[in-house]
């Protein structure tokens, strides 16, 4: 079953928060999803060398939160912060709404599934060796204490006539454990002998759902 859904959205409420927050109806829902896809192509483009990992979309009444999750936030941030009230003024101009955006740093983007994904990606385009890339990128995470990576490369590699699908795997990737804290991307690469999909699965360790604490009820009554 951990084969044939999304890895992150078959955990989500329970180890997995929403990448969007807010609630709507009808109509509404079509159209503020429709503003979401399009609010998330645009920072993807205009910030295309950041390395964005993540982007988290918050609703309130009087505004529009937008929180990046990048490993160079200095590239959207820019001199003075001018990059950054330039991305403001465009989605404020696309969307008609007061937006606020917050830029957060990655720790460890070696660990960042999207990172990887996306520098396997670069390098097919440099026509550097698929195998060469996805041992660096294993051997990078592995580095690091990841838990366990898989890599699939799909498509001409290496400019075969014959599309095959091609991968590596470093220790364990539970897919079906609910607990497991799966980090999950994907990417394209656009070579001369077509596209090549790259699919990045990385293992964390186990990461079990957050209970509310609840006061005693002493407490309360006091």
């Amino acid at each position: 079953m951990g084969r044939k859904v999304h890895p992150l959205g078959f955990r989500l409420g329970y180890n997995q928060d929403w990448r969007a927050r807010w609630y709507a109806e009808g109509k509404n829902y079509r159209d503020l999803l429709a503003e979401d896809l399009r609010i998330r192509q645009l920072i993807r483009r205009q910030m295309a060398r950041a390395g964005i990992t993540d982007i988290e979309i918050d609703r309130s009444p009087n505004q529009i939160t937008v929180t990046i999750h990048t490993a160079r936030p200095g590239i959207i941030i820019g001199r003075k912060g001018q990059s950054v009230n330039e991305l403001r003024g465009q989605l404020e101009r696309m969307t008609g709404k007061k937006i606020r955006v917050e830029v957060l740093e990655v720790e460890q983007p070696e660990m960042e599934s999207a990172l990887i994904a996306e520098s396997i990606a670069q390098q097919l385009e440099r026509r550097i060796s698929h195998r060469r890339a996805m041992k660096q990128a294993v051997l990078r995470a592995t580095r690091l204490g990841v838990q366990g990576i898989k890599i699939v490369c799909a498509g001409r590699l290496g400019g075969n006539e014959m599309a095959r699908r091609e991968r590596i795997m470093e220790g364990r990737v539970p897919l079906a454990t609910l607990r497991s804290n799966i980090d999950y991307a994907k990417a394209e690469s656009y070579t001369t002998f077509g596209r090549i999909g790259v699919k990045v699965w990385v293992y964390k360790g186990e990461k079990l759902p957050q209970t509310p604490q609840l006061e005693p009820v002493e407490a309360i009554l006091e």
